[in-house]
């Protein structure tokens, strides 16, 4: 939009009679005085100053004009504060993106028609238990309805034979991930069956993608499954409810991140209108850039177990290089958002974010409860654990900050600790090319490990096993590659949805690569089950053996009695070594020492 319509709207805007509609006023003087509506003020502390068009509080210092209350108060961006500004004194701003063609626009049609025949099932009696589950958690059909919740039926073909008639192609169905195929069946069948349905939307309030929860506890399906990624559907970029909280995010100066659908559901009920979640993976740089725009305060709502601590400390660290302050929110054991509220009312979640401690200060509770501060060999490890968030704080200030909270937790030298950071820093350079510019082979198997790569290759040529692997509690964090954390993402989630080929084009590019040479790859593994077997209980087990050759590092240098410790940890770590216990939340974990023969790269 052009200066010059700004400025018209500015001057035709009365902000005494914009800004009056949300503060009681009273004259005094030539200004009009109220309690500030920002900071929540009961004193006669804001002023609005008609003649000059400006507003200003004298307690939290905020002032401006009538576009900057509107941004303050309601969240609005400064396009939609002109735009609401201008309709209000009747200056229509041309939309130069409405009237671009979209060339999504087909697809988008065909999304609104699903969200619609989703809803409609729900109103309808095949929607009977969705209802019934819907008032069990204390929600209505209009609230389900309000917040774009449906019901798919549990059914091979309803959506499809339902889109037919209304003449939408299967192709496109199938582009958007509503249809799914199978080898063992004739014909494409719905992908969402039986399922409470989430719409997806992006900030202009289009559905975009679906998420579906199984209503029948008995089914052995995965509970949640999601829509694939599509022209339209960015899993990594998009997040549930932004759409929704954005502007509270604003307004409140803070952002809420559950991992659950009707864990932001629950929250927005609650009065929280500023949480939002990811969508079934990791969270990504993307998504937190995406919630820097609205706020740089963030608080983490994750489960309060090992996975949920895990998920807490690796997202406080992409937030960080994103520049927005992570607060850790702990949640009493076995419980989400959602349940919480549902059984103690929306105080008692209000109460956890008023106690959220920072994410540095969370960590350093945990290293104080474990006992990693009260012996030596524990605060080398203390200090690894702590690096990745020291690294991570893109804020000066904060850094500088956290380091000297660092220092005094861990009871090092700050110089030492500076280093430690500096040498980590220096270990994520880029590697260098040679100087004749060419790039020489990498020797040995790629991802990082030959035990990751070795399940990457059994998983992609028979990418069923990827649900067995799941069942037995492999994740993505139990590989060290982020390749091949991504690519056993895409895996497993094929596997839950019984797709037979996964979906490799919402690879990322280096992760495509990685997959493009596994499929590729001539190797041969004799006996593949019990090399299946091998590898997944090598991952599991991995930090059960790392810790196992500290303390044969540590034992070279400590006393007596402390070998004596030592030795016993080590056997109890020894006989546990079936049961993949673990201790630190985010301690980090090395690649096991391998034998020095020669590799050889191998495809």
């Amino acid at each position: 939009m052009s200066d010059s319509i700004v400025e018209d709207i500015r001057a035709r805007a009365d902000i005494l009679e914009i800004v009056g509609e949300y503060v009681q006023l009273r004259r005094s003087g030539k200004s009009y005085r109220g309690p500030c509506p920002l900071h929540g003020g009961d004193g006669p502390n804001f002023a609005v100053d008609p003649q000059r068009q400006i507003f200003k509080c004298f307690v939290c210092g905020e002032g401006g004009d009538v576009f900057g209350f509107l941004m303050k108060h309601l969240g609005f961006d400064f396009p939609e504060a002109v735009r609401h500004v201008g309709a209000r004194v009747g200056i229509e701003i041309p939309d130069r993106e409405e009237r671009r063609e979209d060339p999504h626009a087909p697809l988008r049609g065909v999304l609104a028609f699903a969200a619609e025949w989703f809803q409609g099932r729900l109103r309808e009696p095949a929607g009977a238990g969705a209802r019934d589950y819907l008032r069990g958690r204390g929600l209505s059909v209009e609230e389900a309805l309000d917040f774009g919740l449906g019901y798919a039926d549990d059914e091979w073909r309803a959506l499809r034979s339902a889109a037919a008639r209304h003449g939408i192609e299967e192709r496109t169905l199938l582009d958007l991930g509503l249809l799914a195929t199978s080898e063992r069946a004739e014909e494409p069948y719905d992908r969402f069956r039986g399922r409470l349905m989430f719409t997806i939307h992006d900030l202009r309030d289009r559905p975009i993608g679906f998420g579906g929860r199984i209503l029948d506890a008995s089914s052995d399906a995965p509970k949640y499954i999601n829509s694939p990624e599509s022209p339209v559907f960015h899993k990594g970029e998009e997040l549930y409810g932004l759409n929704r909280a954005r502007h509270a995010m604003r307004r409140e100066g803070r952002a809420a991140i559950a991992e659950g659908f009707t864990d932001v559901i629950a929250l927005h009920r609650a009065g929280l209108g500023f949480a939002v979640a990811g969508l079934g993976t990791s969270f990504t740089a993307d998504q937190a850039r995406r919630i820097g725009r609205y706020t740089k305060r963030a608080y983490l709502l994750y489960d309060s177990d090992l996975a949920g601590l895990r998920a807490t400390f690796r997202t406080g660290d992409i937030l960080l290089a994103a520049g927005i302050h992570p607060m850790v929110v702990s949640l009493p054991s076995g419980e989400d958002p959602d349940s919480l509220i549902h059984r103690d009312g929306p105080a008692a979640i209000r109460q956890l974010l008023d106690d959220a401690v920072d994410l540095l200060e969370r960590k350093l509770q945990i290293l104080r409860r474990e006992g990693y501060l009260d012996r030596v060999e524990g605060r080398r490890r203390a200090v690894d654990g702590l690096l990745s968030t020291l690294r991570a704080v893109s804020d000066p200030a904060l850094r500088d900050i956290y380091v000297d909270r660092a220092v005094e937790g861990l009871g090092i030298r700050r110089d030492t600790l500076v280093d430690e950071i500096a040498r980590l820093a220096r270990s994520r350079l880029p590697r260098r090319r040679p100087a004749d510019g060419t790039d020489r082979p990498r020797r040995g198997p790629s991802p990082a490990s030959r035990t990751e790569h070795d399940l990457l290759l059994l998983l992609v040529r028979d990418p069923a096993l990827a649900r067995q692997a799941v069942r037995v509690g492999l994740a993505p964090d139990h590989m060290s590659d982020p390749r091949g954390r991504e690519l056993f993402e895409i895996l497993s989630a094929a596997a839950d949805e019984g797709v037979d080929s996964p979906d490799w084009t919402s690879a990322s590019a280096a992760a495509g690569e990685l997959a493009k040479a596994l499929r590729e790859s001539d190797r041969e593994l004799p006996d593949a089950a019990r090399v299946f077997d091998a590898v997944v209980r090598r991952l599991l087990y991995r930090r059960h053996r790392e810790r196992i050759e500290e303390i044969g590092r540590a034992i070279e240098l400590a006393e007596p009695e402390q070998q004596r410790r030592l030795l016993g940890e080590k056997q109890e770590l020894v006989r546990e070594l079936r049961a993949a216990g673990e201790s630190g939340a985010f301690m980090p974990a090395a690649e096991p020492r391998r034998p020095s023969e020669p590799t050889t790269a191998q495809g």
